[in-house]
């Protein structure tokens, strides 16, 4: 089980001995994870000091901002995560859209710093990882990889990221200067964002050292678990919050991006408090693999394609949506080119305030509000009818993807009409193609296909795969939560 990240005692007591001592003299102290998703709870010391520390410093004491409550205009908690409410005059649906800023995060400007913590911590105090001697290797297709080497250097080990070469430029930028060795910390692989097989192939020939502890967030459970307490817990504190200027809301859908299935998780967590809440998984037009066992290439960065995570409670999910990539890069540009800011302001309407927060969305998360559009329209939602979802990263890690599409779509030529007709034809023109509205067998066949990664390729046992599709076994994971809580406080106590 040590695989998929679930022990709940200590494995190695020397490892456990040398970590505890290598933490106390470099005075890191770990938060829990009911702290994450609280953090009223944290010490009120621990916050007075944070008021010190650059949100973006390699501080220890930066492991308990990594959470949705970071004031974005200060260095304190806010009550209620960070969010924006989207409205007709932007998505042309009744249905308000109300995303979650992922950008407030520490150190990334990304929430993926939550999944490498959550898949790190019990690792820590279980006696599985040792910050002398061990290299932590983050698989992924950007984000996740930059959170684990955020951890990585906070709690003094060796953190290595694994992503595709074709990659936004900001986050190798980023990388080079947090890695402790470039050249040999930052392995990149073949291919573009839907090339998650060559990441796979990376991590098992660094397997091969036992000194290399491959941190796969694809199929380990403490991923989906962080976010089913913490991201699901604030993404309900959001929507209490909107309600209150609305008591007829309803929250009707959680939608996310697959990715490592790690953020879908907290539908999850939604569902078991809003009953009639839908949750839906969001892919590429492009690479439809959920959709229609498809596969291709697309940019719509964060979201890894052509497999089935195995932390993905498939049987609990009830859409797939995909999103083209045409209708990303477009809006991303859109939203942060000064030409189609003017336009936005100018033509549309917009207040230059709401134009300015439009800044907070990456490619991936304007995939999931395209994807929110696609089901308000689908259902027929009304005003009442709210639709939730996140904003992984913002715009500033796709400088370089914005130039890009600026040469593909507009030949280096971007004007007022451009903008126009981009905001027509990839935001206002959205229809409700390429979806399906799961039934019990379209979730057997998702299931299914995980089979070819995770049994036949990355073996494991056909029992462990078949277990997932009990939603008993996923309610029983909820219990590892306290349990790692109970080992961090002590793992703090003993430093």
């Amino acid at each position: 089980m040590a695989k998929l990240g679930l022990e709940t005692h200590i494995v190695d007591k020397n490892i456990y001995a040398e970590t505890l001592k290598r933490f106390k003299e470099r005075k890191i102290k770990l938060p829990t994870f009911s702290e994450l998703a609280n953090p009223t709870t944290i010490p009120a010391s621990i916050r007075d000091s944070l008021k010190n520390i650059d949100i973006n410093e390699a501080h220890p004491l930066n492991l308990f901002r990594i959470h949705w409550y970071n004031d974005p205009k200060s260095k304190n908690f806010v009550q209620v995560p960070h969010h924006l409410v989207l409205g007709k005059e932007i998505t042309g649906v009744d249905a308000p859209i109300v995303v979650m800023i992922g950008a407030n995060f520490p150190m990334i400007t990304a929430h993926k710093v939550l999944a490498a913590y959550s898949c790190l911590a019990p690792r820590i105090v279980t006696g599985q990882f040792n910050p002398v001697k061990h290299r932590a290797i983050w698989p992924s297709t950007g984000n996740y990889c930059r959170g684990g080497v955020a951890v990585s250097r906070i709690m003094d080990c060796h953190g290595v990221a694994i992503l595709p070469e074709e990659m936004s430029q900001e986050r190798f930028d980023w990388l080079n200067k947090w890695t402790l060795d470039p050249k040999q910390d930052i392995i990149k692989t073949y291919g573009c964002e839907s090339n998650v097989k060559e990441i796979y192939d990376a991590c098992n020939e660094l397997a091969k050292n036992p000194d290399n502890i491959i941190f796969n967030q694809f199929c380990e459970f403490s991923n989906a678990l962080g976010h089913y307490t913490c991201t699901g817990k604030a993404m309900n504190d959001v929507f209490e919050h909107v309600k209150k200027s609305n008591p007829n809301a309803k929250a009707r859908a959680f939608i996310s991006a697959t990715g490592s299935a790690g953020t879908i998780s907290a539908g999850d967590y939604l569902k078991e408090k809003h009953h009639d809440l839908k949750i839906a998984a969001v892919e590429a037009v492009e690479c439809p693999t959920l959709l229609n066992n498809g596969f291709g290439a697309h940019n719509i960065q964060g979201i890894g394609d052509k497999h089935v995570p195995f932390v993905h409670n498939v049987m609990n999910t009830d859409f797939v949506i995909a999103v083209s990539d045409a209708n990303t890069d477009n809006m991303v540009t859109l939203f942060n080119h000064e030409i189609g800011k003017n336009y936005l302001i100018k033509e549309r309407g917009l207040s230059k305030e709401t134009v300015d927060s439009l800044s907070y969305l990456g490619i991936s998360s304007i995939g999931n509000i395209i994807a929110a559009i696609k089901m308000a329209k689908y259902y027929k939602l009304g005003k009442d009818d709210v639709l939730l979802t996140v904003a992984t990263d913002p715009a500033t890690m796709y400088s370089s993807e914005i130039k890009k599409a600026i040469e593909k779509y507009h030949h280096n030529n971007y004007s007022t009409l451009k903008a126009a007709e981009s905001f027509g034809q990839y935001l206002k023109a959205v229809t409700t193609d390429h979806m399906e509205e799961l039934t019990h067998l379209g979730r057997e066949r998702i299931f299914n296909l995980g089979y070819y990664t995770w049994v036949e390729q990355q073996g494991v046992s056909i029992e462990e795969f078949n277990a997932r599709k009990d939603q008993g076994f996923w309610n029983n994971l909820r219990s590892y939560v306290p349990k790692w809580d109970k080992l961090i406080n002590e793992f703090n106590n003993a430093r």
